[in-house]
């Protein structure tokens, strides 16, 4: 029998430096000499075979090749052997072909879970989501109890990237079936379904779910954990479901998840709360007081935000790891940048700098360098932070559009907008592709009183990129702000709701439109819903100056002071009062 095809014309008495050589390029060439019992039944027939395959694959020739090593494993009968035409498969992009390996190799090797989880893994990626309820059976089969528990908990990674949600929803149901009642494994069951459902965008059914295995194990974490995830005002039972298992079984893990999904939710209070209590319950938790600092930093109790992320730093430094290609870890590269701010918020600018000079992470550059900017224009020296800014070096492409973007910033907080201007039309010309790019400068455009040209960029980017909402929402409010073309104003915010619904900003945009159309009672309307959905000191100023408008002058001053609250240095809110007021 000819297993050679094309390549049977090779000679086959290669010098051995050529077969090693050759054979070192293989996959299962280094199996082979870590497990060489398991290729002991090869004769030379076979090991040309495999050779062959090797060259035949590195020639480009993968469909031969893969042909070539799936009959070698079978008459082989090794497990490497299959892996490696599942491999040659998959880097030729047959997908069908990788399947057909991964099945031979499960059926010569029903009790490996590797060959199994590979089929698993094909099947998903053909999206083949019915044929993978079988698998994920045995996935489980053989396991312990404990074993299946943390099994079945990772089960919906696989599913993230299928399209029909619902059908993988139904399938995972159907393969947990004999899960679902266990004592042991009844509550990860129930959580790993919930999760589907909740994929599937069926929350009720999640939250169904989420019961169930409460109600199999009151004090398991996955329900709980997934009940997190459906916290909603419409669905108040979730939040029960946590804070009645947190009451009895306070465990840190669980906690941190529940402030996380509350910080989300801008439930800022709320998650202190739990912060505070993790911290008192366990004060060795290093992450408690990370976030706690944060939340104490942004109600700017700079004391107690200062004294938590001092007590993180010292928890995290506790084990440096001393090992030459160390970096510095996320959480306290996220420290010292806090810390920084909170000096900086103290005046105390050298030791903002000071902390900023501790950050050891090259990935982080570009942050650090922002803050030092910030600090350096604090202290008069513009020029200087903008060169700080310019001399982070590049360590990716996008790094250099990064730094742009960042000088960019630094000059519009700070009121340079000519200099922003020109940085950014060097920009375009740079990347004339880059529709962010051309948006800024046509947004600094508008600042410097370039109002056509602002417009005529404006209709550049909407042409080039349709569903752009940003432009159309500017074009439209920079219209209505100078109470021009209202109707055309209108259109245009309303094209941009059509490209992102509710967004509260476009909405605020719609009803200056309105209130300068003297629809006074339809802006009022649209921008106590815009303020309701985003409290933003913006929308705040447009919200006080129609209240003032229709004479509720004292609900104005509240709303306004609110905004003050939000942000103090938003121009729009201070044009707004003091031309009001004649205050800011």
């Amino acid at each position: 029998m000819d297993y050679y095809g094309p390549m049977s014309r090779i000679p086959r008495l290669l010098s051995l430096t050529l077969i090693a050589a050759c054979l070192s390029t293989g996959a299962w060439a280094a199996a082979a000499k870590a497990e060489g019992p398991e290729n002991s039944n090869l004769d030379g027939e076979l090991f040309y075979q495999l050779l062959v395959s090797e060259m035949t694959a590195q020639a480009g020739d993968r469909g031969s090749a893969y042909a070539l090593m799936l009959d070698a494993a079978r008459k082989a009968n090794s497990a490497r052997l299959y892996e490696r035409a599942v491999e040659i498969a998959l880097n030729a992009r047959s997908g069908e072909s990788a399947l057909e390996a991964a099945q031979a190799w499960a059926r010569a090797f029903p009790s490996s879970r590797e060959a199994n989880r590979i089929q698993l893994q094909i099947l998903l990626g053909l999206n083949r989501i019915t044929e993978t309820q079988e698998p994920i059976k045995r996935e489980l089969a053989g396991l312990t109890a404990t074993e299946r528990v943390t099994a079945i908990h990772l089960l919906p990674r696989y599913f993230v990237r299928v399209s029909d949600k619902k059908l993988a929803s139904s399938v995972m149901e159907k393969a947990l079936a004999t899960e679902t009642g266990n004592r042991t494994t009844g509550a990860a069951a129930w959580a790993a379904i919930g999760t589907m459902r909740l994929h599937a965008e069926d929350a009720d059914g999640a939250l169904e779910a989420a019961r169930n295995g409460v109600a199999m194990d009151a004090g398991a974490e996955e329900p709980v954990l997934l009940a997190i995830a459906l916290i909603d005002p419409q669905r108040p039972t979730a939040e029960v479901m946590v804070q009645r298992f947190l009451a009895a079984k306070p465990i840190t893990e669980v906690r941190m998840a529940y402030a996380r999904h509350l910080i989300n939710s801008q439930r800022y209070t709320d998650a202190y709360t739990q912060m505070r209590l993790t911290t008192e319950e366990q004060p060795q938790f290093p992450e408690a007081w990370l976030m706690r600092g944060s939340l104490e930093l942004q109600d700017a109790n700079l004391a107690l935000a200062e004294s938590s992320l001092k007590t993180y730093v010292e928890l995290a430094t506790q084990k440096p790891d001393t090992s030459p290609n160390a970096s510095m870890g996320r959480g306290l590269v996220q420290a010292y940048l806090l810390l920084s701010q909170v000096a900086e918020q103290g005046q105390r600018l050298d030791e903002a700098k000071a902390y900023l000079d501790k950050v050891q992470s090259p990935a982080d550059a570009l942050r650090v360098e922002r803050r030092r900017a910030a600090i350096l224009v604090q202290q008069g020296q513009l020029e200087q932070a903008r060169a700080a800014l310019r001399n982070v070096p590049e360590l990716q492409a996008t790094d250099a559009l990064a730094k742009i973007n960042a000088e960019v910033q630094l000059l519009r907080e700070n009121r340079q907008y000519a200099p922003a201007y020109e940085l950014l039309q060097d920009a375009t010309v740079r990347y004339p592709d880059d529709i962010d790019l051309m948006y800024d400068l046509a947004m600094m455009a508008e600042r410097l009183g370039k109002t056509d040209e602002m417009e005529q960029l404006l209709r550049k980017v909407m042409a080039a990129k349709p569903d752009y909402h940003h432009a159309y929402n500017a074009l439209g409010y920079s219209l209505a702000d100078r109470n021009i073309r209202l109707n055309e104003a209108r259109e245009l915010i309303k094209q941009a709701l059509v490209h992102s619904p509710d967004d509260p900003f476009i909405v605020d945009s719609l009803a200056w439109v309105e209130f300068r159309a003297g629809n006074s009672a339809e802006a009022l309307r649209l921008l106590q819903s815009a303020f309701k959905a985003r409290p933003d000191a913006e929308i705040a100023a447009h919200l006080g100056e129609v209240l003032w408008s229709i004479g509720q002058r004292e609900e104005a001053g509240t709303i306004w002071n609110e905004g003050v609250k939000l942000n103090p240095q938003n121009e729009t809110l201070r044009d707004t009062m003091q031309r009001l007021r004649g205050k800011p």
